[in-house]
């Protein structure tokens, strides 16, 4: 099966993420083993923007990146067919990461991953966070693919 798009119910048969880790709402443009991009609707209800900051609320970078991560995991699941297959993707590496723009409540998220390296259990991307057009974070990041062993 392919997909250029995944919804929330695709995205959910792919990732075991859930509230409140959960960080993607709909991932469009797949290219499979290529890349795609994710959509996150930052909203004050998060519960990160209770602490980060009081006031002056603030998306943490790390949920950012990790957001890109998520989206790579959806692009991947789609590529090799991983749907409901209960695969957990574990972050190895994160280099030439860099923050440039604050993501804040009301803002919509555009997470653009590209496959740099594609592995049967290890792949390598690049992920920018676009807001409004302007790069809002960047990085590099490798993960492997586990799946789940057959009884």
């Amino acid at each position: 099966m392919t997909a250029d798009t995944a919804d929330i119910e695709l995205i959910q048969r792919i990732l075991p993420h859930r509230y409140p880790f959960l960080m993607i709402d709909k991932v469009r443009d797949i290219r499979p083993n290529e890349g795609a991009v994710g959509i996150k609707n930052v909203t004050f209800n998060e519960p990160h923007f209770q602490g980060h900051f009081p006031g002056a609320p603030i998306m943490p970078g790390v949920t950012i990146v990790e957001a890109m991560a998520q989206t790579a995991a959806v692009m991947v699941g789609v590529s090799q067919n991983l749907i409901g297959h209960g695969a957990l993707v574990y972050f190895m590496a994160i280099d030439k990461c860099k923050f440039r723009r604050k993501v804040v409540p009301g803002d919509v998220l555009e997470l653009h991953v590209e496959v740099q390296r594609a592995g049967s259990k290890i792949w390598k991307f690049r992920g920018r966070g676009i807001v409004a057009g302007e790069v809002a974070a960047e990085a590099d990041f490798t993960a492997m693919i586990d799946l789940p062993k057959d009884d």
